[in-house]
């Protein structure tokens, strides 16, 4: 009979404690979970070395036995015993502690049939038999509900922040699971960042899951915003942009002025450094806010300013 190194399954060392353990399981049971591989022979047989492997390290008494098991084959291998005739007799026959609480994995559930090694089955019982002390691992355990977004227990929320709020950073009041807290929502969030709010999702068999806040920073009304840079438009009066001159600017830190050259043309960008949204995870960097002239045509002109424009032509 085959010996199943399950530490070596989960990726996880001899001495890992039981979160990490845990932890290691459900990133490997959600990759391989057979709803996410459709048809996938190989991801089916990795989910199940899986399970089994986190039904016997995530079970103290199972654990303990297994290593027990394990230090004998390991040092009869290691005084040149060949595998294939390890004794395992002596380990058969004790059933899982099926500790209250536990859920156990009835992977015929699952698959319809087919379940743990031999191994497991010899050393820890069926598993199928047992799986009436808990309740079977389906879908929903790991995804949160079946036919849901693989979001396991997590769950996700939408935030909407103004761009003076992802500038400043802002605080947000969240409702879950009936409880309502206080959060942050760091300088320089963008559409599309996360965060992540430990322990405030789901409860699920395995531990409890996290809040995720997906902000969405809303449009505004004069600044337009591209990665860590905004972008504006500034009008500038005809002879401002003749003679040169200088223009108030907003900026989210309040107005400032800005030098426009003599001769400047429609459309020319000029870049205040700095001045644009500081960076999500570097406080001491900022973008920059670049503005573009816009020549501001006047529409509505008296007798005397007519007379001036008219002179101005005639000494093309």
């Amino acid at each position: 009979m085959e010996y199943k190194d399950y530490y070596k399954i989960l990726d996880v060392s001899k001495d890992a404690d039981n979160k990490t353990i845990k932890r290691a399981y459900r990133q490997l049971a959600r990759k391989y979970h057979p709803d996410k591989n459709p048809g996938d022979q190989k991801a089916e047989e990795t989910f199940k070395e899986i399970n089994e492997a986190y039904e016997v390290l995530g079970d103290a008494d199972n654990r303990a036995k297994y290593d027990r098991l394990g230090r004998n084959y390991h040092r009869y291998q290691n005084m040149g015993g060949s595998a294939a005739d390890f004794d395992f007799s002596q380990w058969f026959g004790g059933a899982a502690s099926g500790q209250q609480g536990r859920v156990h994995v009835d992977m015929g559930d699952l698959f319809g049939g087919g379940g743990f090694s031999d191994f497991f089955n010899s050393v820890f019982g069926n598993a199928r038999a047992r799986s009436t002390a808990g309740r079977s691992m389906r879908q929903e355990d790991l995804y949160g509900r079946v036919g849901g977004q693989d979001t396991g227990l997590d769950v996700t929320q939408t935030v909407n922040i103004t761009l003076e709020e992802a500038y400043e950073g802002a605080t947000r009041k969240v409702q879950q699971n009936g409880s309502q807290f206080t959060t942050k929502i760091p300088r320089g969030a963008k559409t599309g960042t996360k965060v992540r709010i430990s322990g405030k999702g789901n409860a699920g068999p395995y531990g409890q899951g996290d809040l995720y806040l997906v902000v969405n920073v809303m449009p505004h009304t004069i600044f337009e915003r591209a990665g860590n840079n905004l972008r504006l438009d500034v009008p500038v009066d005809v002879m401002t942009a003749v003679l040169g001159g200088k223009v108030q600017v907003p900026t989210l830190d309040g107005p400032l002025q800005l030098t426009i050259p003599p001769g400047t043309q429609g459309g020319q960008v000029f870049r205040l450094k700095g001045k644009g949204m500081p960076y999500l995870r570097d406080k001491t960097k900022s973008g920059d806010l670049m503005t573009r002239v816009k020549i501001a045509i006047p529409t509505d002109i008296n007798d005397e300013q007519r007379r001036l424009y008219e002179q101005l032509a005639e000494l093309k």
